[in-house]
């Protein structure tokens, strides 16, 4: 059985041996038929799927998922949470466990990409030009919610060089409502708390309670790619699940959540 949760910054050290405990539940050490996988929030529904689809064809093994912001999560593996698979919003992240030498680095492979847009709550939704210095920025007064780009967050990253590089982000930084990760800025957008969000376009597709008002240019942010990668010492299960996720059987899960599989 596939087994979620949302992770948040919080995690403990238990044990008079100093194991790394995590509030969720996980167990420290996953048998050989386990796979633990850190994802991004943005991941939650596809890689459900995915993973539920996997366990028919590999009932043996079990996949647990955990998802939340790159950033925390990296952070939270590099501190040393169990984690088994990391598949990460950008670049960024999965470099920082590079570095940190906590990937197999062979196994690293670019997964999915996105496209990056704007969305207004249904029956709000007006149109928006994101032509640079676009009038409508001046005098904007409402919210807008994106992952917090101070925190690292990946979709707030984009999104900030994306407004910076349409020549907007002056006029909109002061509205700027930073969020955990991206699905907590949708959130914010579905319950009309933010008047604009900026998320993921397969974030947007999910909901039924928000409009999709413009997409970013993709020339104005860098190129929005999710890699995947390895623990070291990883055991069976998690290498075959990595095997999977690149198989023709999930790309097709994934290219109908709207990402787009193996982006060149």
């Amino acid at each position: 059985m596939v087994r979620y949760k949302r992770r948040r910054a919080a995690t403990t050290l238990c044990g008079s041996v100093g194991l790394f405990c995590l509030g969720f539940g996980l167990t420290t050490a996953a048998s050989a038929e386990q796979a633990t996988v850190f994802a991004a929030a943005s991941l939650t529904n596809a890689l459900s799927e995915v993973a539920k689809q996997y366990e028919v064809a590999y009932p043996a093994d079990q996949i647990r998922l955990s998802f939340a912001s790159s950033s925390i999560l990296a952070r939270q593996i590099e501190q040393g949470a169990p984690a088994q698979i990391f598949v990460s919003a950008d670049q960024k992240w999965m470099q920082y466990l590079q570095q940190h030498k906590q990937i197999d680095l062979p196994s690293r492979v670019n997964l999915l990409g996105n496209q990056l847009v704007l969305i207004a709550p249904v029956g709000q939704a007006r149109t928006v030009s994101l032509q640079p210095n676009a009038a409508w920025a001046t005098g904007y007064r409402g919210r807008l919610c994106m992952g917090s780009p101070d925190s690292g967050v990946p979709a707030g990253l984009y999104a900030k060089q994306a407004l910076i590089s349409l020549k907007l982000w002056d006029q909109l930084k002061g509205r700027v409502v930073g969020t955990e990760d991206v699905r907590s800025a949708l959130a914010f957008v579905e319950r009309a708390e933010c008047d604009l969000g900026v998320v993921y376009q397969t974030d947007a597709k999910i909901s039924t309670k928000v409009k999709q008002v413009a997409i970013f240019a993709a020339t104005s942010h860098d190129p929005i790619v999710y890699p995947a990668a390895l623990m070291p010492q990883a055991p069976a299960a998690a290498r075959q699940f990595l095997q999977y996720l690149q198989s023709p059987a999930a790309g097709q899960v994934f290219t109908r959540h709207g990402f787009v599989f193996k982006p060149q």
